[in-house]
């Protein structure tokens, strides 16, 4: 049986970084998975509840929680996962409720179906289905980057940016990863499409946040993906 590693990097999630682990860790999934968390310096008390975590989902060998001593980035978070991953694919699950860890079973039917032909990776839409719940600066931000990746790396892709991305674990160990932050999405999309590692999309739901509600993006994190895509495919 496939066994899946889920990787959540944290950093100032307190309110909601335990009902994702509950949700994550009473999945019924057709795969057998492990949970990866990776605290990122976190400094509003997320660290204080990773370390009183119930010892029976450690005992299990389920959950593994890493800490980072200071906030490195998303991109060096989730490169910390990897190294700590060992299932034989990897998905990211943020912490913060936008992708709702019950899609995950949809990024896997692909694998389940076609079993062992082929090494792809399963995008996660969010505007496939018509149904993400993002706000207009935002959706205008991910259709330039996707535009971008599309026409730069001459594929057609509907979300490039999107956070729930499942990829096999013997490519993406092997691959020298360098962005630390946000631009990591252009980065490992880049550096898979180069090994010619198929895509496949399937339609997923999203509820984004706002910068009021928390949201980290920022202009500056939309041209760093900018300079990313452009980067990774020419001169690295």
């Amino acid at each position: 049986m496939m066994n899946l590693s889920i990787i959540v990097p944290v950093f100032n999630e307190r309110k909601t970084i335990t009902p994702v682990l509950h949700k994550l860790l009473h999945l019924k999934l057709p795969v057998t998975t492990e949970i990866v968390v990776v605290d990122d310096g976190s400094t509003d008390g997320t660290a204080g509840i990773l370390k009183k975590w119930p010892g029976k989902d450690k005992e299990k060998k389920k959950l593994k929680i890493v800490f980072h001593r200071k906030n490195s980035g998303k991109g060096e978070a989730v490169k910390t996962g990897i190294k700590e991953a060992s299932g034989d694919y990897i998905l990211v699950q943020d912490a913060d409720f936008e992708y709702n860890p019950s899609e995950i079973g949809k990024l896997l039917a692909p694998l389940v179906k076609q079993k062992n032909n082929g090494v792809f990776a399963v995008y996660g839409s969010r505007f496939m289905s018509g149904r993400a719940v993002i706000p207009k600066a935002y959706l205008f931000g991910n259709k330039i980057l996707t535009f971008f990746t599309n026409i730069t790396y001459g594929v057609h892709l509907t979300d490039m940016e999107t956070g729930y991305k499942l990829l096999p674990a013997k490519i993406v160990k092997n691959l020298s990863l360098k962005a630390a932050h946000f631009d990591f999405e252009p980065e490992i999309t880049g550096k898979i499409i180069r090994k010619k590692v198929k895509i496949i999309e399937v339609p997923i739901s999203y509820r984004g946040r706002d910068r009021l509600a928390g949201k980290k993006l920022t202009v500056i994190d939309a041209f760093e993906a900018i300079k990313a895509i452009f980067y990774y495919r020419f001169f690295d």
